[in-house]
């Protein structure tokens, strides 16, 4: 996996998968769940079981508890599957839901022939944090932000 790192406004990732195109990005999407660490990475009150994406523009991007409560971690703005999806994560700095916080995920999944795909993520806008820009980079460049979570997107896929 390589990173960008010029730019403290957006964590940058590119990284190979060993998946056609159309299994990355269902992967990616549709099988969040299989690869997101819920255990660790949740926002909501009580066990979350599912990471959610719904598949279209204006679909939700949720957490499910074990109790069927949902909390929002964002939404859908551009599903162009099986090559790209943007998502807002309205997230805060404290990690609780902020909506219309409106930072960015952008995947892009780009074939490499048909059993390789490679992801090229962005998370951006990471001005809108404010004073705390740079602390949530940091966190979001770092094992246990996107670098990890990408890194157990791709054993998912592989798997």
């Amino acid at each position: 996996m390589t990173t960008n790192t010029a730019q403290v406004n957006a964590v940058r990732k590119s990284l190979t998968v060993a998946a056609p195109q159309e299994v990355a990005f269902r992967v990616f999407t549709d099988k969040m769940s299989s690869w997101w660490p819920l255990e660790t990475h949740h926002l909501g009150a009580v066990k979350a079981v599912a990471a959610v994406i719904e598949p279209h523009v204006g679909g939700r991007w949720f957490e499910r508890g074990e109790d069927g409560s949902e909390t929002p971690w964002g939404s859908v703005v551009t599903w162009d599957p099986p090559r790209r999806v943007v998502l807002t994560w309205d997230i805060s700095a404290d990690f609780r839901c902020q909506p219309n916080l409106g930072t960015e995920v952008e995947v892009r999944f780009v074939a490499e022939g048909p059993r390789a795909t490679r992801v090229e993520f962005e998370h951006r806008h990471l001005d809108r944090f404010g004073p705390r820009a740079d602390e949530m980079w940091a966190i979001f460049d770092s094992p246990g932000g996107w670098t990890g979570l990408l890194e157990r997107f791709a054993a998912a896929v592989a798997g």
